[in-house]
């Protein structure tokens, strides 16, 4: 309240003095205020904060030399120290300010402004301005998985406030990472709200993969697949890019409920599948080059853009190729003929060995069945040989038409490779390509021959090749073997009328009817069995005995003038010594 007279108007300076008065009354120490920088020092600045005196600023408070006149909010320490000065603070203003603003964007979650400064332990210290230290993990900041730590020191960027509390000292957790997702979200969201099929899109190369690369469009990842960076083929995409370029991409596919967009560098190019019925032809022989070797065949390029498919099975006339590389190398100039293509698909056969002619054409003319021809064996198999009758033509001989009598169990022990032999042609097969051929043909049949020669029932005589458990074998006309059956080597029985069927017993007649027989000994036995198609010969001492006998009581009673009536047991034991 003044103490003035009433009515009287105060004089110039008083007016002053009461107007600063009301001033300085109403402003509260601790309170934030503005200034004007009206000087700057090398050491301080000094501001009109509309006080008795100038409020002094270290320079240091500052990021950089403010200029004069720049506004500047201080907090205001003391209105008056013991020396008549205004005492003011800078940093515990920019404090304040950033607080409160850190704040107000954890409540609203809005991203804050900050500066990646060191790593620590478990990830970054992040300096937010005003001595305001915060922390961000290495698992959230960044939408990928850390692998160069130091790459992100110094970064400015924003971060999302996951945890925020003030209890004497600050503890701040941010989240970068949640950040980056929602600002990828959202730029999605628009990209996907105005794209179009065939929109160009300016992005920077992301991340490798075998199948293509990932494209930053900003914020938010398109796939450029390999096989849309050019129309022929790319060995690995790194040939066509680099990590970190900026490239022009062309929108080529859109999942808008995946939210997923592909990209393309070729479709800045016209399509040369859509001209190629102007150049080729099916059936023309083209010049090629191999880009790409497979164990099934090789890519060959025959046009830029246009690459088609040598299938293994088409690259020769004279062989089975185990795998192409024994034919082709990689970048190797080749002549190849077109067998087909699909131009929707982008499809293209080719054949290597359609260039030559094919040998096979007319083998069914040149390699007759029943045909007598001489070849080389090149190769020797568990079950044959294959015989080379020209270049390119190729026929089996197999074990079972090796030979007439013998069970041929190695091929090598009847043909040598590279030898030269004389063959019969068996079977011809064009569509199959496969020749049959066989060595036993070249002569007769002897079970044919032996068959004719020897019926059921007749004599016959051969050499003992080997004795066994179960019988004999005899070697016969033709050089065909058969067997005697242990039970067929003698008619001798044991008591109760048994015959013998097995040799376990030493004293039995049939061991030692086998004991008698030597190996290389000739004998003489009935044929009992003759199959010509299963090439088996079963033969008999037991009934060539009885044919004996029958003959020997049939000589007997054409020599007895009044024969008179006998048994066979009579007349054998008239016959047997003593």
């Amino acid at each position: 309240m003044s103490d003035r007279p009433e009515g009287q108007v105060p004089s110039a300076p008083h007016r002053l003095q009461e107007q600063y008065i009301n001033a300085i009354g109403e402003i509260e120490e601790g309170q934030i205020i503005s200034g004007s920088v009206i000087e700057v020092g090398p050491e301080l600045v000094f501001v009109d904060v509309g006080l008795k005196s100038e409020g002094r600023i270290p320079i240091d408070e500052f990021r950089a030399p403010p200029s004069l006149g720049d506004d500047v909010q201080v907090v205001l320490v003391r209105k008056e120290s013991r020396t008549g000065e205004v005492l003011v603070s800078k940093r515990r203003a920019d404090e304040k300010i950033v607080w409160r603003t850190l704040k107000e964007a954890e409540a609203e979650r809005e991203p804050v402004d900050g500066t990646i400064a060191r790593k620590i332990k478990g990830g970054y210290e992040v300096d937010l301005g005003a001595a305001l230290r915060a922390f961000v993990p290495f698992s959230k900041v960044d939408v990928m998985r850390v692998r160069d730590e130091d790459a992100y020191i110094g970064i400015e960027t924003k971060f999302l406030i996951e945890q925020l509390f003030n209890r004497g000292k600050a503890n701040i957790v941010l989240n970068r990472k949640a950040w980056l997702d929602r600002e990828a979200s959202r730029k999605r969201d628009e990209f996907y709200g105005t794209a179009q099929i065939g929109d160009v899109y300016r992005g920077t190369v992301k991340t490798f993969t075998s199948f293509g690369v990932f494209v930053d469009l900003g914020g938010f990842d398109g796939l450029l697949h390999v096989n849309d960076m050019r129309w022929g083929h790319v060995a690995s995409p790194r040939d066509i890019v680099e990590l970190g370029e900026e490239i022009d991409t062309k929108v080529v596919r859109m999942d808008h409920d995946t939210k997923k967009v592909n990209l393309s560098l070729k479709h800045f190019e016209p399509d040369p599948w859509t001209t190629f019925e102007e150049h080729f032809q099916l059936d023309e022989v083209v010049d090629g080059r191999v880009i790409k070797i497979a164990d099934f065949g090789a890519f060959i390029e025959i046009a830029e853009g246009i690459e088609g498919l040598l299938h293994i099975s088409d690259m020769s006339w004279e062989r089975k190729v185990g795998h192409p590389k024994e034919i082709l190398n990689q970048a190797d100039e080749v002549k190849v003929k077109i067998l087909g293509y699909d131009l929707g698909a982008g499809k293209l056969s080719l054949g290597l060995k359609h260039v030559l002619p094919n040998p096979w054409d007319g083998v069914e003319e040149r390699y007759r069945p029943g045909k007598i021809v001489k070849g080389v064996v090149t190769n020797i198999a568990s079950y044959g040989a294959f015989i080379r009758l020209e270049s390119g033509i190729d026929g089996l001989l197999h074990v079972d038409d090796m030979s007439w009598t013998k069970k041929v169990r190695n091929p090598s022990s009847v043909v040598t490779d590279g030898e030269e032999i004389e063959i019969a042609v068996l079977e011809v097969d064009r569509s199959a390509r496969r020749i049959r051929l066989g060595m036993k043909q070249l002569s007769d049949d002897p079970w044919q021959a032996l068959s004719t020669a020897y019926p059921k029932a007749s004599v016959i005589e051969g050499e003992v090749t080997s004795k066994t458990d179960f019988g004999v074998f005899v070697k016969v006309q033709g050089g065909i073997e058969g067997l005697i059956p242990l039970g067929h080597l003698t008619d001798d029985a044991r008591p109760g009328g048994e015959r013998p069927e097995s040799g376990a017993d030493p004293e039995s007649p049939a061991a030692k009817a086998m004991q008698q027989i030597e190996v290389g000994q000739k004998i003489t036995a009935v044929v009992t069995e003759l199959n010509v198609e299963k090439q088996r010969l079963a033969m008999s001492l037991r009934e060539f005995k009885k044919q004996e006998q029958r003959k020997e009581m049939f000589q007997y009673m054409q020599d007895d003038e009044e024969p008179e009536k006998v048994s066979l047991g009579d007349l054998i034991k008239e016959k047997s010594p003593g």
